[in-house]
């Protein structure tokens, strides 16, 4: 049985790792297989290119170097952990994925949306997620939740407009692809958020046969 791939998206400080985390101990209690991971990183090498990429001190990086890093840590990503993990019919709850990078490295440091999915594309061999929860945020509220938590890194330090191109897009990728995101309000109550994550993915889980259908 093939697995399952889930992946979570959102603003800086919308909470989408808490959700992942709370969907992780859902699944836990169902006996469910699965595997939690994020990008960039996941991997001993794409932690490395994370560290890179997030480092403060590389604020001179250039935009297609950011884009190409993030796409090399991606492939190694995929190949090492989530196509492995869907072999074995796991579910995978993957913290940022390919629509993070056409928001921030398209939109968001004005390079090509279609150059920035051909690149991902080409480093996953296509592979795409059934599901994307997008927990949307405030751009303002959400750097104010990261800044009340401490130091930022190199992305959550840009500026506020940056950050709100970033949303703008991931709503855009959403009402793009509707059958595959589903939106979620990040103001609203984490519990209730959860709930609702909990909800959908039940109900993919019967479709994919991970549970009883009834």
């Amino acid at each position: 049985m093939a697995g399952l791939f889930i992946t979570f998206e959102g603003p800086d400080g919308a909470g989408k790792s808490t959700q992942l985390r709370l969907l992780a101990d859902h699944l836990d209690a169902l006996g469910i297989p699965y595997i939690t991971t994020r990008e960039p990183g996941g991997t001993p090498l794409a932690d490395k290119i994370r560290a890179l990429l997030l480092d403060p001190e590389h604020s001179a990086m250039a935009p297609k170097t950011e884009a190409l890093l993030y796409a090399a840590s991606r492939a190694q990503h995929v190949a090492e952990v989530i196509r492995p993990a869907l072999a074995r019919g796991d579910v995978v709850l993957c913290d940022r994925y390919i629509d993070a990078s056409i928001a921030y490295q398209a939109a968001g440091l004005g390079l090509s949306p279609d150059m920035i999915r051909r690149w991902s594309e080409e480093a996953t061999d296509g592979l795409w997620p059934v599901r994307t929860f997008l927990i949307d945020i405030d751009p303002a509220a959400g750097i104010a939740r990261i800044r009340s938590r401490g130091e930022r890194d190199r992305i959550e330090g840009r500026e506020l407009s940056y950050h709100k191109r970033v949303r703008e897009t991931f709503l855009a990728l959403a009402s793009q692809e509707p059958d595959r995101f589903m939106v979620l309000d990040g103001a609203q109550p984490i519990d209730q958020i959860a709930d609702e994550v909990r909800r959908e993915v039940d109900r993919l889980l019967k479709e994919w046969r991970y549970m009883p259908c009834g």
